[in-house]
Parts: C-alpha cells; structure tokens; sequence
C-alpha cells in the first residue's frame, strides 16, 4: 500500500488515528448497508420474476389474439376498433425509502379502476379482438404493479454498485493505506526517540566526564 504524504508528527499521528477509527465505523456500517439492500433486492427480483412470468404469459395470449384479428379484419377498422381505451384508471404517484434510496410508488386510486367496456360494435369486429382487447385490461393491474418493482430494482442496483464501489475503497484502499502510514509514523516517532535519548545519553556522559576532570 502507498504511504500518505503527511509529517511524521504526533499531531498528525493522533489525527490519523481518528481517521481511521471513523474510516472503520464507516466501512462496517457501509457493508451492513449494503447487505441488507442486497437481501432486499433479492426479495424483490423474485416478487418481479413471479409477477413477470404470469404478465408475459398473459400478453402473450392477448397478443396471439390480436395477431388472428389482423388475419380477418381490415387494418383501418382494426385501427378504428382500438382507438379508445376500453379501461382507464387514476394512479397516485408517491416515493418510499429502502436503505435510504427513494424509490417509487404507484398506486391505484381506489375506485377508478373501471370495468372493462368495449368502444366499438360487435358486428364487424371478430371474437377474437373481444378476448385480447379483455386480457389486456384484465392485467392492468398488475402491469402498473411490475413497472414499479422493476424501477426499484434498478435504483437498489444502482446504489448497491455505488456502495459496493465505497466499500472496497475503504476496505483496500483507505483503510491499508492508513494502516501503513500510522505504523510508517510510529516507527519514525520511535526511532527519532531513540535517537534523542543516545543524544541525552553522550551529553550525559560528556558532562560527567568534564566534571570528573575538574
């Protein structure tokens, strides 16, 4: 590890020290930090993985659905047949907090989620854009449910790296770092003591001399 350029001064040594002690509070509470995100995201990549299997394969029925509409229908009165919704609700956008990371929340406002309700006539549409066109709605819900787990997902991950990032600075870097430099100081602080103390001891021993000559 690369020694810091500093003094070796017991000013700067004390100093060091409390660096490193708050560098090793915060490395601990950084890993408690990033583990317990890791189990929430976990959690969560579930929950979206179960919600997901059962919206695709819904889509993918709804989607079967439309694509024999476009065997037996014109396009242009397929177009016409789609150009309203057939179901409309009000959502109420907030933010909550996992581990310090606002996250969104969409939830749907009770009692406007509208029964499905078909906008054209039945007479020159097939049964098959009935079906699709209920499937869709049917997942509404849980569609609006899946884009709020997977964008919260991506922002754990996010700052899952960016605090995994921190963690392996202060744990290979900072901390190492440091280690060394207050050892490098402790040793230079020792070595210049002993020093002081041959000196004491020559002046000590001259002085003597002297007087035993007088």
């Amino acid at each position: 590890m690369a020694l810091m350029n500093v003094n070796p001064t017991r000013m700067e040594l004390t100093r060091l020290k409390r660096r490193l002690k708050t560098a090793t509070r915060g490395h601990k509470l950084l890993k408690d930090k990033r583990d317990e995100m890791m189990r929430q995201f976990v959690l969560l990549v579930r929950e979206n993985a179960k919600l997901r299997e059962q919206v695709e394969k819904e889509l993918s029925l709804a989607l079967g659905e439309f694509s024999l509409c476009r065997g037996v229908m014109e396009p242009a009165m397929l177009e016409e047949a789609l150009m309203y919704p057939a179901r409309s609700v009000d959502l109420t956008i907030g933010k909550d907090n996992i581990m310090s990371v606002e996250v969104p929340t969409i939830q749907v406002v009770e009692g406007t989620l509208q029964e499905t309700v078909l906008s054209y006539g039945l007479a020159q549409t097939s049964s098959q854009l009935d079906g699709a066109i209920a499937g869709l709605a049917a997942i509404l819900p849980q569609m609006i449910k899946l884009a709020e787990i997977e964008k919260t997902c991506n922002l754990l991950a996010d700052e899952i790296e960016k605090t995994r990032r921190r963690v392996n600075a202060l744990e290979y870097v900072m901390i190492p770092d440091l280690e060394d430099t207050i050892r490098y100081i402790t040793m230079k602080l020792d070595e210049n003591e002993r020093s002081n103390l041959t000196r004491l001891m020559k002046v000590k021993d001259m002085i003597a001399e002297r007087n035993a000559g007088d």
